[in-house]
Protein backbone atom coordinates (compact mmCIF):
# COMPACT_ATOMS: atom_id res chain seq x y z
CA UNK A 1 0.00 0.00 0.00
CA UNK A 2 1.23 3.51 -0.85
CA UNK A 3 0.91 5.80 2.19
CA UNK A 4 1.87 9.44 2.76
CA UNK A 5 2.93 10.48 6.27
CA UNK A 6 2.98 14.18 7.14
CA UNK A 7 5.00 15.43 10.10
CA UNK A 8 7.32 12.56 9.20
CA UNK A 9 10.32 13.84 11.16
CA UNK A 10 8.20 14.49 14.26
CA UNK A 11 8.04 12.36 17.40
CA UNK A 12 5.07 10.25 16.29
CA UNK A 13 5.49 10.63 12.54
CA UNK A 14 8.94 9.08 12.59
CA UNK A 15 7.61 5.97 14.32
CA UNK A 16 4.77 5.72 11.79
CA UNK A 17 7.21 5.88 8.88
CA UNK A 18 9.47 3.19 10.35
CA UNK A 19 6.60 0.87 11.26
CA UNK A 20 4.93 1.16 7.85
CA UNK A 21 8.24 0.58 6.10
CA UNK A 22 9.01 -2.46 8.27
CA UNK A 23 5.60 -3.88 7.34
CA UNK A 24 6.46 -3.62 3.64
CA UNK A 25 4.39 -0.61 2.63
CA UNK A 26 5.49 2.05 0.14
CA UNK A 27 6.01 5.11 2.33
CA UNK A 28 6.21 8.77 1.35
CA UNK A 29 7.58 10.88 4.21
CA UNK A 30 6.54 14.53 4.02
CA UNK A 31 8.79 17.06 5.73
CA UNK A 32 9.51 20.76 5.39
CA UNK A 33 13.23 20.02 5.41
CA UNK A 34 14.48 16.97 3.53
CA UNK A 35 17.92 17.54 5.05
CA UNK A 36 16.51 16.58 8.48
CA UNK A 37 15.08 13.29 7.23
CA UNK A 38 16.87 10.11 8.25
CA UNK A 39 14.84 7.14 7.10
CA UNK A 40 15.61 3.62 5.90
CA UNK A 41 16.41 3.01 2.26
CA UNK A 42 13.19 2.65 0.32
CA UNK A 43 11.33 5.46 2.09
CA UNK A 44 10.65 8.32 -0.31
CA UNK A 45 11.24 11.75 1.23
CA UNK A 46 8.91 14.47 -0.05
CA UNK A 47 9.74 18.07 0.77
CA UNK A 48 6.57 20.06 1.30
CA UNK A 49 4.62 22.22 3.72
CA UNK A 50 1.12 21.58 5.08
CA UNK A 51 0.50 25.32 5.10
CA UNK A 52 1.16 25.27 1.32
CA UNK A 53 -0.61 22.14 0.00
CA UNK A 54 0.45 22.79 -3.58
CA UNK A 55 4.00 21.89 -2.53
CA UNK A 56 3.07 18.22 -2.10
CA UNK A 57 -0.13 17.80 -4.10
CA UNK A 58 1.61 15.87 -6.90
CA UNK A 59 2.97 13.36 -4.38
CA UNK A 60 -0.58 12.19 -3.61
CA UNK A 61 -0.82 10.43 -6.97
CA UNK A 62 -1.51 6.76 -6.22
CA UNK A 63 -1.61 7.28 -2.45
CA UNK A 64 -4.25 5.13 -0.74
CA UNK A 65 -3.93 6.43 2.81
CA UNK A 66 -2.39 9.43 4.53
CA UNK A 67 -1.51 10.52 8.05
CA UNK A 68 -2.09 14.16 8.97
CA UNK A 69 -1.21 16.44 11.86
CA UNK A 70 -3.55 19.31 12.74
CA UNK A 71 -1.02 22.12 12.96
CA UNK A 72 1.39 23.86 10.63
CA UNK A 73 4.68 25.56 11.38
CA UNK A 74 6.90 25.64 14.45
CA UNK A 75 4.35 27.61 16.48
CA UNK A 76 1.86 24.70 16.44
CA UNK A 77 -0.85 27.02 15.18
CA UNK A 78 -4.11 25.44 14.05
CA UNK A 79 -3.78 24.34 10.43
CA UNK A 80 -5.80 26.62 8.14
CA UNK A 81 -5.36 24.72 4.86
CA UNK A 82 -7.43 21.65 5.70
CA UNK A 83 -10.03 22.27 3.01
CA UNK A 84 -7.39 22.38 0.27
CA UNK A 85 -5.56 19.32 1.62
CA UNK A 86 -8.76 17.26 1.75
CA UNK A 87 -9.76 18.36 -1.74
CA UNK A 88 -6.37 17.26 -3.07
CA UNK A 89 -6.65 13.93 -1.25
CA UNK A 90 -10.16 13.21 -2.55
CA UNK A 91 -9.14 14.13 -6.09
CA UNK A 92 -6.14 11.80 -5.88
CA UNK A 93 -8.31 8.90 -4.70
CA UNK A 94 -7.02 8.65 -1.14
CA UNK A 95 -9.30 6.31 0.83
CA UNK A 96 -8.18 6.52 4.46
CA UNK A 97 -6.82 9.28 6.67
CA UNK A 98 -5.64 9.50 10.26
CA UNK A 99 -5.34 12.80 12.10
CA UNK A 100 -3.12 13.23 15.15
CA UNK A 101 -4.88 15.57 17.55
CA UNK A 102 -3.17 17.98 19.88
CA UNK A 103 -4.73 20.57 22.16
CA UNK A 104 -8.16 22.00 21.34
CA UNK A 105 -10.19 20.71 18.37
CA UNK A 106 -9.22 22.47 15.18
CA UNK A 107 -10.47 23.10 11.68
CA UNK A 108 -8.83 20.07 10.08
CA UNK A 109 -10.60 17.34 12.04
CA UNK A 110 -13.97 19.01 11.50
CA UNK A 111 -13.37 19.09 7.75
CA UNK A 112 -12.08 15.52 7.65
CA UNK A 113 -15.23 14.29 9.37
CA UNK A 114 -17.34 15.91 6.64
CA UNK A 115 -15.23 14.45 3.82
CA UNK A 116 -15.62 11.24 1.80
CA UNK A 117 -12.48 9.80 3.43
CA UNK A 118 -12.55 6.98 5.97
CA UNK A 119 -11.19 9.06 8.86
CA UNK A 120 -9.73 8.08 12.21
CA UNK A 121 -8.88 10.66 14.87
CA UNK A 122 -5.98 9.83 17.19
CA UNK A 123 -6.26 11.43 20.63
CA UNK A 124 -3.15 10.60 22.67
CA UNK A 125 -2.39 11.81 26.17
CA UNK A 126 1.02 13.01 27.37
CA UNK A 127 4.03 11.66 25.43
CA UNK A 128 6.79 9.78 27.23
CA UNK A 129 9.34 11.60 25.09
CA UNK A 130 8.44 14.82 26.94
CA UNK A 131 10.38 13.44 29.90
CA UNK A 132 13.60 13.88 27.95
CA UNK A 133 13.48 17.43 29.29
CA UNK A 134 14.80 15.92 32.54
CA UNK A 135 17.80 14.31 30.84
CA UNK A 136 20.36 17.10 31.15
CA UNK A 137 19.80 17.76 34.85
CA UNK A 138 19.73 14.03 35.66
CA UNK A 139 22.88 13.43 33.65
CA UNK A 140 24.83 16.40 35.02
CA UNK A 141 23.41 16.94 38.51
CA UNK A 142 21.54 13.79 39.45
CA UNK A 143 18.39 15.76 40.16
CA UNK A 144 15.20 17.18 38.64
CA UNK A 145 13.63 20.57 39.45
CA UNK A 146 9.89 20.15 39.08
CA UNK A 147 6.45 21.26 40.22
CA UNK A 148 3.37 19.02 40.50
CA UNK A 149 5.52 15.93 41.18
CA UNK A 150 2.54 13.81 42.25
CA UNK A 151 0.14 14.65 39.45
CA UNK A 152 -1.40 11.65 37.69
CA UNK A 153 -0.84 10.74 34.04
CA UNK A 154 -1.58 7.75 31.80
CA UNK A 155 1.48 8.75 29.77
CA UNK A 156 1.94 6.93 26.45
CA UNK A 157 4.86 5.69 24.38
CA UNK A 158 5.03 7.37 20.97
CA UNK A 159 5.51 4.02 19.24
CA UNK A 160 2.12 2.90 20.56
CA UNK A 161 0.44 5.98 19.10
CA UNK A 162 2.13 5.13 15.81
CA UNK A 163 1.00 1.50 15.99
CA UNK A 164 -2.63 2.57 16.33
CA UNK A 165 -2.17 4.93 13.37
CA UNK A 166 -0.61 2.17 11.27
CA UNK A 167 -3.54 -0.14 11.97
CA UNK A 168 -6.05 2.56 11.01
CA UNK A 169 -4.13 3.39 7.84
CA UNK A 170 -3.74 -0.18 6.63
CA UNK A 171 -6.79 -2.08 7.92
CA UNK A 172 -10.55 -1.85 7.52
CA UNK A 173 -12.85 -1.17 10.44
CA UNK A 174 -11.36 2.00 11.88
CA UNK A 175 -13.18 4.62 9.82
CA UNK A 176 -15.35 7.11 11.67
CA UNK A 177 -13.70 6.46 15.04
CA UNK A 178 -11.90 8.65 17.56
CA UNK A 179 -9.30 6.71 19.54
CA UNK A 180 -8.09 7.88 22.96
CA UNK A 181 -4.55 6.51 23.28
CA UNK A 182 -2.84 6.01 26.63
CA UNK A 183 -0.22 3.90 28.31
CA UNK A 184 -1.17 0.88 30.40
CA UNK A 185 -0.59 2.43 33.83
CA UNK A 186 -1.22 5.62 35.77
CA UNK A 187 2.03 7.22 36.91
CA UNK A 188 3.32 10.41 38.49
CA UNK A 189 6.52 12.33 37.74
CA UNK A 190 7.83 11.13 41.10
CA UNK A 191 7.31 7.49 40.06
CA UNK A 192 8.82 8.05 36.61
CA UNK A 193 11.91 9.70 38.06
CA UNK A 194 12.28 6.76 40.46
CA UNK A 195 12.02 4.38 37.49
CA UNK A 196 14.80 6.22 35.67
CA UNK A 197 16.87 6.10 38.86
CA UNK A 198 16.35 2.34 39.18
CA UNK A 199 17.49 1.90 35.59
CA UNK A 200 20.62 3.97 36.24
CA UNK A 201 21.28 2.35 39.60
CA UNK A 202 21.20 5.61 41.54
CA UNK A 203 18.84 7.84 43.48
CA UNK A 204 17.70 10.93 41.61
CA UNK A 205 16.91 13.90 43.85
CA UNK A 206 13.66 15.80 43.24
CA UNK A 207 13.90 19.53 43.89
CA UNK A 208 10.18 20.21 44.24
CA UNK A 209 9.09 23.65 43.06
CA UNK A 210 6.04 25.66 43.98
CA UNK A 211 3.86 26.47 40.96
CA UNK A 212 4.95 30.11 41.18
CA UNK A 213 8.61 29.10 41.03
CA UNK A 214 7.96 26.91 38.01
CA UNK A 215 6.22 29.79 36.23
CA UNK A 216 9.15 32.11 36.94
CA UNK A 217 11.63 29.59 35.56
CA UNK A 218 9.56 29.08 32.41
CA UNK A 219 9.37 32.83 31.85
CA UNK A 220 13.12 33.14 32.37
CA UNK A 221 13.58 30.45 29.74
CA UNK A 222 11.54 32.53 27.27
CA UNK A 223 8.39 30.40 27.22
CA UNK A 224 5.30 32.27 25.98
CA UNK A 225 2.77 33.18 28.65
CA UNK A 226 -0.03 31.27 26.92
CA UNK A 227 2.01 28.05 27.06
CA UNK A 228 2.99 28.65 30.69
CA UNK A 229 -0.64 29.06 31.73
CA UNK A 230 -1.61 25.95 29.77
CA UNK A 231 0.94 23.87 31.65
CA UNK A 232 -0.12 25.34 34.98
CA UNK A 233 -3.69 24.31 34.21
CA UNK A 234 -3.06 20.85 32.77
CA UNK A 235 -0.52 19.88 35.44
CA UNK A 236 -2.20 21.61 38.37
CA UNK A 237 -5.67 20.28 37.58
CA UNK A 238 -5.23 17.35 35.17
CA UNK A 239 -8.33 16.53 33.11
CA UNK A 240 -9.67 13.04 33.77
CA UNK A 241 -8.91 11.89 30.23
CA UNK A 242 -5.23 12.49 30.92
CA UNK A 243 -5.00 9.93 33.71
CA UNK A 244 -7.62 7.38 32.68
CA UNK A 245 -6.16 4.25 31.08
CA UNK A 246 -7.84 3.37 27.77
CA UNK A 247 -7.60 -0.13 26.23
CA UNK A 248 -7.12 1.25 22.72
CA UNK A 249 -3.55 0.06 22.10
CA UNK A 250 -4.39 -3.52 23.10
CA UNK A 251 -7.74 -3.51 21.30
CA UNK A 252 -6.47 -2.04 18.03
CA UNK A 253 -2.98 -3.56 17.76
CA UNK A 254 -3.43 -6.80 19.70
CA UNK A 255 -0.42 -5.93 21.86
CA UNK A 256 -0.25 -4.33 25.32
CA UNK A 257 0.88 -0.73 25.57
CA UNK A 258 4.57 -0.26 26.33
CA UNK A 259 5.58 0.65 29.88
CA UNK A 260 7.50 3.70 31.03
CA UNK A 261 10.29 1.36 32.16
CA UNK A 262 10.61 0.16 28.55
CA UNK A 263 10.79 3.72 27.30
CA UNK A 264 13.40 4.65 29.92
CA UNK A 265 15.57 1.68 28.94
CA UNK A 266 15.38 2.73 25.28
CA UNK A 267 16.65 6.20 26.25
CA UNK A 268 19.20 5.19 28.86
CA UNK A 269 22.08 6.96 27.12
CA UNK A 270 20.24 10.28 27.31
CA UNK A 271 20.06 10.06 31.11
CA UNK A 272 23.35 8.34 31.88
CA UNK A 273 26.40 10.27 33.03
CA UNK A 274 28.99 10.92 30.34
CA UNK A 275 32.13 9.01 31.21
CA UNK A 276 35.35 10.36 29.71
CA UNK A 277 38.65 8.49 29.53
Amino acid sequence: MKILVTGATGTVGGHIVHQLHAAGHQVLALTRSAAKANFPAGVTVVEGDLTQPATFGAALNGVEAMHLINFGGDDYADLQTGEEIIALAEKAGVKRVTVLLGGAPGQLEELVQKSSLAWTLLQPVEFMDNMLEWAESIRNEGKVRLAFVDRKTAIVHEADIAAVAVAALTQDGHGGKTYPITGREVLSPRKMIATIGEMLGKTIVIDELAPEQAQDEMRAAGQPEELIQFFMWVYGNPPEIGYTVAPTVQDVTGKPARTFAQWAAEHKTAFAEIVTA
